[in-house]
């Protein structure tokens, strides 16, 4: 035998991976990311191009000054403000030990480095000029150009003087790039930290906004479990979908509640029914099989006793025909059958069920209060059978000198209630018969009857839409009161 396979529960750091609070943390923390890596990205591009600009200006600004004195080299060499250049120009440049922040050097058209001030070229000056290839290109340029110096970035222009000879000038750009990755480190400490902050907040925000689902989770799993009046609880600050979803989930529960209940109170009465169905007709049938086998046997000799014999069968098969057809009629009723609606008078439909009470039970005294025309739109043949039930159960069981009142009227306006009544000074009910009166088999005191009359009462007034209620009391008499819904009623 196959056994059933039980659920099997996932690791718990699988569960966290997939928990909706993780997924909408990583997803707030992913966004932020983009966001500081691209907003990181446009303030440091925007940095540098900003640094680089001024550079740019000051290399520009500078050649622009040297071209415009149309002086030589030798002129150059020559001035008394050497010292004053030297100074501005190439400040540091002739320390071979340091990375000079700028570098000031003459070349010739081949491009190698000449004497300038009186001093051979250093180090840098001959890095710079190995590193541009074509002076005469950079004089051309408008922009500076990015060389390389011995491992040093630098950003490069060119001049060319009377004489012919070319003047580099260059400018640093270490400073700018250590600039930039200064920033770029605090950018990312500072967008680590937001990030770190951001998912504490979300872990915080969301769980708080997540103990509503939570709650209806506790909530199906009670309910699952058996507990069909648990409900979601309220909580201060939930959002307005997650209340709308509580309130739905509620009411389904409700909804879910009350089917159960029902199906039980339906199952139950089901249970009890077959039960005193199957009592009600084992007795005419355990009646029947005992004259066949008695006179299966021949002890029924005489032709008197076989008479009797007869009848009696006969009265239990009538018998055992009217339950099954109570019982074909509730079956009928419980599967709301499409009625034959018609205006109907039910002022006269009282009449003529007294008509016939009068006939059965000339002694019985006998009050009608249906003079008028009360019509109303329904099922002609179903109100005969209330009317007919009510006085059944009047005839059976109450004695025959009992006064009786019978009655119909309208309340209200067209759109009232139609009120139809059947009241006897018998000997009443007690409470607690009075509560199962429309029960089906039930008969107070163990009367005569197959407690069926009053079930299909109910069941017939209900599929018309209307209520049926009784009054009673112990020596009280009974009084049924039938109230159905006047639809598109017409007068005469």
């Amino acid at each position: 035998m196959r056994r059933p396979r039980l659920p099997v529960k996932a690791p718990r750091a699988r569960r966290a991976i997939h928990s909706l609070r993780v997924q909408l943390t990583l997803a707030n923390v992913a966004l932020l990311a983009l966001g500081i890596v691209a907003t990181t990205a446009v303030s440091l591009m925007g940095m540098r191009y900003y640094l680089l600009d001024q550079v740019d200006s000051g290399l520009t600004k500078t050649r622009a000054s040297i071209a415009s004195t149309r002086l030589t080299v030798r002129q150059i060499d020559s001035l008394t403000v050497l010292s004053f250049v030297r100074d501005r120009l190439a400040p540091g440049q002739f320390d071979e030990r340091s990375t000079p922040d700028s570098i000031f050097t003459a070349v010739d058209a081949h491009g190698r480095p000449q004497t300038l001030f009186g001093v051979a070229p250093t180090p840098a000056q001959r890095g710079l000029a190995e590193a541009v290839d074509d002076p005469a290109a950079l004089t051309s340029d408008p922009d500076p150009h990015s060389v390389d110096v011995h491992g040093a970035a630098y950003r490069v222009t060119a001049t060319r003087l009377a004489d012919g000879t070319y003047v580099l000038l260059a400018a640093s750009t270490d400073g700018l790039h250590k600039g930039i990755g200064k920033a770029l480190k605090l950018d990312l400490a500072v967008g680590t930290l937001l990030l770190s902050l951001l998912a504490c907040l979300t872990l915080f925000s969301v769980r708080r906004r997540m103990r509503p689902l939570e709650d209806m989770v506790e909530t199906s799993s009670a309910i699952a479990e058996g507990d069909l009046t648990r409900r979601v609880p309220s909580r201060h600050h939930s959002t307005r979908e997650v209340e709308q979803l509580r309130l739905a989930l509620n009411s389904m529960l409700h909804q879910v509640e009350s089917a159960y209940r029902t199906r039980e109170h339906s199952a139950t009465q089901l249970r009890r029914f077959v039960a005193d169905a199957s009592h009600e007709l084992r007795t005419p049938l355990s009646a029947i099989r005992g004259y066949l086998q008695l006179y299966d046997q021949g002890m029924l000799r005489d032709a008197q006793e076989r008479r009797r014999a007869w009848d009696r069968m006969n009265g239990e098969v009538d018998r055992m025909g009217r339950l099954v057809d109570e019982l074909l009629t509730l079956a009928r009723l419980d599967q709301r059958p499409e009625l034959r609606l018609r205006d109907v008078d039910v002022g006269r439909l009282v009449r003529d069920a007294a008509e016939d009470l009068r006939a059965q039970q000339p002694e019985r005294p006998l009050t009608v209060d249906a003079a008028a025309p009360v019509r109303v739109r329904a099922d002609e043949s179903g109100l005969r059978q209330v009317l007919g039930n009510l006085v059944a159960n009047v005839r059976i069981h109450t004695p025959a000198d009992v006064p009786v009142r019978l009655g119909a009227e309208r309340t209200g306006d067209a759109e009232g209630v139609v009120r139809l009544w059947v009241r006897d000074e018998g000997p009443g009910l007690a409470a607690d018969d009075a509560a199962r009166v429309f029960d089906r088999f039930f008969r107070a005191g163990g009367g005569a009857g197959s407690g069926l009359g009053l079930a299909i009462v109910q069941g017939v007034v209900h599929a018309h839409g209307g209520e049926v209620s009784v009054r009673t009391a112990p020596g009280e008499g009974l009084t049924v009161t039938v109230e159905l819904p006047a639809r598109r009623e017409e007068c005469d």
